[in-house]
């Protein structure tokens, strides 16, 4: 429950971020401000995700929008994955819980940015992007799971 709290005061306090850049370069990332429409939506740092995944609520689903072979090189401990790049990752998302929280990064944040507004169009919730992705994940020293 307090971990479920934290997740929505980082949402909330953030809301209206979302992550965007131009490719999937760390250094091109850009954040704008936007309005969500369907529900709560946050691009968070990977401190405040290392929290939330510390402690996660029951219901929460930590998100990878990779391909299975970056997936592979290393990922957050208990992500499920869905490619991005899969003709038929809209209808991917579309199977999931609209109802439940979700963690979702990529490598930098391009693809997690884009699937949060893609989420968001879909009537998702709830859901937070890891600002910079995985590397920046890897880059602040935080675990991830190889295989």
């Amino acid at each position: 429950m307090v971990v479920r709290r934290i997740l929505m005061l980082v949402i909330v306090g953030t809301l209206g971020v979302v992550t965007s850049c131009g490719s999937d370069d760390p250094s091109s990332t850009a954040t704008v401000a936007t309005t969500a429409t369907a529900g709560d939506f946050a691009t968070i740092s990977p401190q405040e995700a290392s929290t939330v995944v510390a402690e996660p609520p029951a219901d929460l689903v930590v998100l990878d929008v990779r391909t299975p072979e970056e997936y592979a090189e290393g990922h957050l401990d208990g992500a499920v994955l869905v490619n991005f790049y899969d003709p038929d990752f809209a209808d991917q998302l579309s199977q999931l819980d609209p109802a439940v929280p979700y963690l979702v990064y990529c490598r930098s944040g391009n693809r997690s940015g884009q699937t949060l507004t893609l989420m968001q169009q879909l009537g998702f919730a709830s859901a937070a992007d890891v600002d910079g992705g995985i590397v920046a994940w890897q880059s602040a020293g935080l675990p991830v799971v190889v295989g």
